[in-house]
Parts: structure tokens; sequence; C-alpha cells
């Protein structure tokens, strides 16, 4: 396809329907990264467009290529939908897949007919070589860093494309969506920011090891710290959520950016990622530095309290290393968020009670300091899951069944026994309640709750059934 001279290529990106309502940076980084001169970028975001399929449709006929971003879950279910939808209205559009599951399953995904060419890892580059190529009439065959169905219907996976530093690419254009709409929706004016990518880390139950070899890119900080203030100058946002997989991975990176937020003159607040054993390396200047700059949040993953189970999923951190980071976050005053996993192949009794004891001596360290728990799950492409289907697991075999995949809540895994799921459950429900702000009506509940919680006792709970059948657990992925 090509345009008439003198008229941008339209580019149709579309970001799948979901519970939450971060900014889709996945399709800013590959939208942005288009020359403006040459393309007209348009993202239909599901989340924000109560008739998106019919949105997207209406650029369909014009458009040079329809790119999705796609999350392992329910996000799969609504991409297939508008895609089979475009290829009826457009037989001959590429169709092209990225994120998290094209890069794990990228010729699995070709096996639907709606989808012509799946992106691994990175996209920037790839994306932009692929729409190049369908601009000029070229072919996909020797593309780096995606898999391609032919003609004749066979796939070729080309070779994989090196992670490129993220300071080489244009930086974002929010114009691309309508900011002040995720604001309204979020419920404040946060901005949602990614400064890197990839993970030097070998977690064996996170996918991040297989789509970026282990390997991290990051903005230069001075670069950053401007581009926030240019950001800031045209939004004027209260809040940053750093969406880094390791956002404190240089320490002196992050200095760096505190200190140019704190001579910017901009009044926010940030939020970011951070590993208990970077907490406890981080200098406490560079605390002090962080707290100044707004720093009000940290997600610390804990994952486990069994020092034994830490080891075997290689997390590399200890659970005193914990806590230890989670006293200097109380000492400078910055609330906490310390997700666990329960539920791995071969988890004792004894390591999910170990599990439990933390998740409790931490949320009583703060009011500010949040412990959820979830369940593994296999999540594709981690090391676990590796093992596990070679001992006999199955994982789904079609994209309709990995639509049903929710990662994050329904039913753990087969490891996991009847019994020990509904001490888990009743675990989880007593938690929270015992230590969340309560209204005075509640307070009485919220006693019971810590005394049951103390005494690890969960019998009988009246409270719990009540409370899930006025409000039922809701699907999160």
């Amino acid at each position: 396809m090509t345009a008439p001279r003198g008229k941008r290529l339209k580019v149709v990106l579309y970001n799948p329907q979901a519970v939450f309502f971060t900014m889709p940076l996945a399709l800013l980084a590959v939208g942005s990264e288009l020359d403006p001169d040459i393309y007209d970028v348009v993202i239909v975001d599901a989340r924000l467009d109560s008739d998106a399929e019919n949105t997207l449709l209406s650029h369909i006929p014009e458009a040079l290529c329809l790119g999705v971003t796609v999350l392992t879950g329910a996000p799969i279910s609504d991409a297939l939908r508008v895609c089979r939808s475009a290829k009826l209205v457009r037989p001959d559009l590429p169709v092209v897949w990225g994120g998290w599951h094209p890069s794990m399953f990228s010729r699995e995904c070709l096996s639907e007919p709606a989808v012509d060419v799946t992106v691994r890892g990175q996209g920037e580059e790839t994306f932009v070589d692929i729409v190049g190529r369908l601009a000029q009439g070229r072919p996909l065959d020797d593309c780096p860093g995606c898999t391609v169905k032919l003609a004749d219907g066979t796939i070729r996976e080309n070779p994989a494309r090196a992670l490129t530093e993220v300071d080489k690419f244009r930086a974002h254009d929010y114009g691309l969506i309508p900011v002040e709409r995720y604001y309204e929706l979020k419920g404040k004016r946060q901005l949602d920011f990614i400064s890197s990518q990839g993970c030097n880390f070998r977690c064996a139950f996170c996918s991040d090891p297989f789509v970026y070899g282990r390997k991290w890119v990051g903005l230069e900080p001075v670069r950053m710290a401007m581009r926030l203030k240019e950001l800031w100058d045209r939004y004027r946002f209260d809040d940053v959520n750093f969406q880094d997989e390791t956002f404190f991975t240089k320490a002196g990176r992050v200095e760096a950016l505190a200190d140019r937020i704190v001579e910017s003159g901009m009044k926010i607040t940030w939020a970011a990622t951070m590993r208990a054993d970077q907490g406890i390396r981080l200098p406490e200047a560079v605390w002090a530095r962080c707290k100044q700059s707004g720093l009000r949040r940290l997600l610390v993953g804990v994952e486990s309290g069994s020092n034994e189970v830490l080891k075997r999923i290689r997390k590399d951190i200890k659970i005193e290393q914990v806590y230890e980071t989670a006293e200097k976050m109380l000492r400078f005053g910055i609330a906490g968020h310390f997700p666990f996993i329960v539920g791995f192949p071969e988890e004792s009794d004894e390591d999910i009670q170990a599990t439990l004891d933390c998740a409790k001596r931490l949320r009583s360290m703060s009011p500010d300091f949040l412990t959820p728990i979830y369940y593994f799950k296999p999540y594709p492409g981690s090391a676990l899951v590796i093992e596990a289907v070679a001992r006999g697991f199955r994982l789904p075999e079609t994209l309709d069944d990995w639509a049903q995949f929710d990662y994050v809540a329904g039913e753990p895994g087969p490891w996991v026994s009847p019994e020990k799921f509904e001490r888990i459950e009743r675990f989880k429900f007593f938690h929270e309640l015992a230590w969340k702000k309560a209204s005075r009506g509640r307070r009485i509940l919220q006693k019971i709750a810590r005394y049951r919680c103390n005494k690890d006792n969960y019998r009988w709970p009246v409270e719990m059934l009540f409370t899930r059948w006025l409000v039922p657990v809701q699907t999160l992925s």
C-alpha cells in the first residue's frame, strides 16, 4: 500500500480491553518511533472507548497496518475479536502483534489466521523496520526481531534483534493519547512513564530473562529529567508512576534523576520498583534525596518468607534484606507494596507459613505497607514453567485457552491442595481486614481479624463469606 504524494501513511495501534488504566506505554514507544512526517499514528484504546471496535474499523480502509499489544490472559480475547473483524473489512491488512505473549509464543500466535507478524522483545526498531518494508512493498522474510507468516502459510522465525540502548529512541509522544482522560479514569493526575527496559536478574518464576536475556538498558538521567519537566509543563501531573521492571538498577542514575527533579522545581511525587538487595545497598544520602524529590512508594517483590524457597526460585535475596529495606522505608516515610507468591511446586506447609508470618510482620510495621498474596501461575517463558512442563504439566494450547488464563486472580496451580487453598484464602481476607484503614463501624471486625491473624485461627469465617457474597472477587488480568 502506498499513500498519495504528500499524504501521511496511517498506522493504527490497538490496546485491548483490561481492568486497569495504565497509559499504553508499549504503543507509545513504537508509535513515537515512527517518523511523524511520514506516518499518521492512531492509537485506539478499548479501555477508554466504549465503541472501540467500530472506531478502529473506521480507520482500517486506509491503514497501512494494524499493530496490537497483547498481554497473556483476558486481553487476548479482545485482541482476537478485533483483529478478526479488521480482517473481514480488509483481508489484505497486515496485522502485527507485539507485547509479552507474542514475545513468548511468536510462532503459536501465527496459527491464528488474523495475525500475520509477531514482534519478539523490544519492539521499537523492529516495528519501524516492519512498517517501512510494508510501505515500500518489501518482504518481511529477513526482518530481524519478528516471526512472519509467509504467503504459502509457512512460518519463518527471523533472527533476534539485539537490545538497543533506549537513549537512541525518540522521546515518547504523549500527544498520541488523551492524557487527561487517563487522569480521569485513574482518579488522579498520575503520569505513567518507563525509563528502562529489561532486567539483569534471573528469577525462575518470571518471563523477563527469557524475553530480554537478563539485559537492561535505561535512559540517561539528565535527558529523563528534562523530558519529565517538558511533560509536567504540558500536562501538570501530580505523580509519576515509573513502570520499570527494576528502576533502582543503577543507584547513581536514580540519584542524578532525584537531584534534577529537586532542581527543576516540579512539585510531584513518584513511585517505582526496587529489589530488597538494592535497598540495603542504596546509600542513606540517596534515600534522603529520593524522598526529598518526591518518592512516595516502592514496590519491593518479596515472593516468599522462606529463604529456602527464595533460593529455589533464584530470587537472589534473603528475607532479612526485605526487613532491612522495609525499616529504611519506614524511617524515610515511604509507603511500601510487598507482593508475595505462594503455591510454588514442592513448597512445604512450613514454607507457606513462613510467607504468611512475613506478610504479617511487614503489614504490622506501617498502615502504608501493603502485602498482597498471589498464587504461583505457570507464566510462560519462566524457568519454573519449563521445569514443570518437563515433568508433565500442560500449558494452554490455543489462544482462546490462553485468553482464560488469569495470572493474578483465580484458582491456584495443581501444586496447592484444597486444604492449603482454603487456609491461604482465609488468611488473605483476615490479614487485609486486620490492617487496612477502617471506618468506626468496622473497627470491631478489624479487632476480630487481628485476633484471628495473631492466633492463626481462621475457622468458621462467617465475616469472609458474607463479604465475598456482597463483593465478588474481580478478575484482574
